[in-house]
C-alpha cells in the first residue's frame, strides 16, 4: 500500500525570497534517475496535501544555471503532484511594469544555452504541444486571487528565460523588447516544459524585482532581496488561497499532453524515459 503521508496533489516551487515558505513541516529527500533535488517539505494547506520545493535550496545556495530541473520536477511527479505553482523574481522589460508588481505570465521564450531540456532524449520521439506554456486553468485562479489580494497585478506577460547567473546586457534587453518580451528571469525554462512532459499543470506567479538592464543604471542581488521582502507576504497569501480554491478536476490541455505526442502507433508512456 502506498504511503499517502508521502504524497502530495499540489506543489509550490519557491524562487528567490520564498525559500522558507514552509516551516515545521515533514521533509523528504527523493532520489531520481536525474540526481538529487533539494529537500522537499510536505504539509497541508486547507486540508490539501502540498509539497514545497525551494528551487535554489533552503539557503539559496544553488545558482540558476546549476539547478537540476529534471530532478526537481521528477521528484514532484514521484510524489503524485498534479499541479505546480511556481514563483519567480523577474526584471521588467516593459516599462509599464514596475518593481513590486506581481505578474502572471501567459507565454514563454527560451534563451537558455546549456540546460537539459527534456525527459525524452530517446526513441520513441516525443513532441508535446506547448501552445499554452502555462496551464490556463491554474493561471485563471492565480490571477483571480492575485487581483483580490494585491493592487498591482499584471495578468498578461511574455517571459524570456536567460541562462544566468549574470544579469543581461542593455543590448540584450533591447533585443528582447523587440521580440515582444515583457519580463526576464532565469528559472522558468525548462521547468515549465518538464512539467508538461509529465502531464502536470504548471503556472507561475512572478514579482518584478528591478527594471531590466539599460532601463536602470545598475542591477544588484541586494536590490532583488529588498523587493522580495516587500512582496513575500502577499505572494504567500495568494499561493495559499489559490491552493484552497483550485478545483479537484483538471480542465486543461496539460492532463493529456502526451496524447498523440509520438510518431507511429506506440502508446505514450511516461515510464519510458526513465534511465
Amino acid at each position: 500500500m502506498k504511503n499517502l503521508a508521502k504524497k502530495a496533489e499540489i506543489a509550490i516551487i519557491g524562487g528567490t525570497g520564498l525559500e522558507k515558505f514552509v516551516k515545521n513541516a515533514e521533509t523528504v529527500r527523493i532520489g531520481t534517475p536525474y540526481g538529487m533535488p533539494p529537500k522537499i517539505f510536505l504539509t497541508k494547506l486547507h486540508g490539501r496535501r502540498v509539497a514545497f520545493l525551494p528551487r535554489h535550496g533552503v539557503d539559496h545556495t544553488i545558482p540558476p544555471h546549476k539547478i537540476n530541473f529534471r530532478a526537481n520536477i521528477y521528484a514532484l511527479y514521484s510524489l503524485g503532484v498534479k499541479r505546480i505553482l511556481a514563483t519567480n523574481a523577474v526584471g521588467a522589460i516593459n516599462v509599464k511594469f514596475k518593481p513590486s508588481d506581481i505578474v502572471i505570465p501567459h507565454d514563454l521564450i527560451d534563451f537558455t544555452k546549456f540546460r537539459k531540456l527534456t525527459f525524452y532524449d530517446e526513441a520513441p520521439v516525443t513532441h508535446i504541444d506547448f501552445s499554452q506554456p502555462y496551464c490556463p486553468q491554474t493561471r485563471r485562479f492565480l490571477i483571480q486571487n492575485a487581483e483580490k489580494l494585491y493592487n498591482r497585478v499584471q495578468n498578461m506577460a511574455v517571459l524570456i528565460c536567460t541562462e544566468g547567473p549574470r544579469f543581461e546586457t542593455p543590448a540584450e534587453i533591447e533585443m528582447f523588447r523587440h521580440l515582444g518580451c515583457d519580463i526576464v528571469g532565469m528559472t522558468s525554462f525548462p521547468e515549465a516544459v518538464l512539467a508538461r512532459e509529465l502531464e502536470m499543470c504548471y503556472a507561475a506567479i512572478c514579482y518584478v524585482s528591478n527594471m531590466a538592464a539599460g532601463i536602470q543604471k545598475r542591477l544588484s542581488a541586494k536590490e532583488v532581496s529588498i523587493i522580495a521582502k516587500q512582496v513575500t507576504s502577499f505572494l504567500q497569501k495568494i499561493l495559499i488561497e489559490t491552493v484552497r480554491v483550485l478545483p479537484q478536476k483538471r480542465e486543461c490541455p496539460c492532463a493529456n499532453a502526451l496524447t498523440d505526442a509520438r510518431f507511429g502507433n506506440k502508446q505514450c508512456s511516461k515510464a519510458s524515459f526513465r534511465q
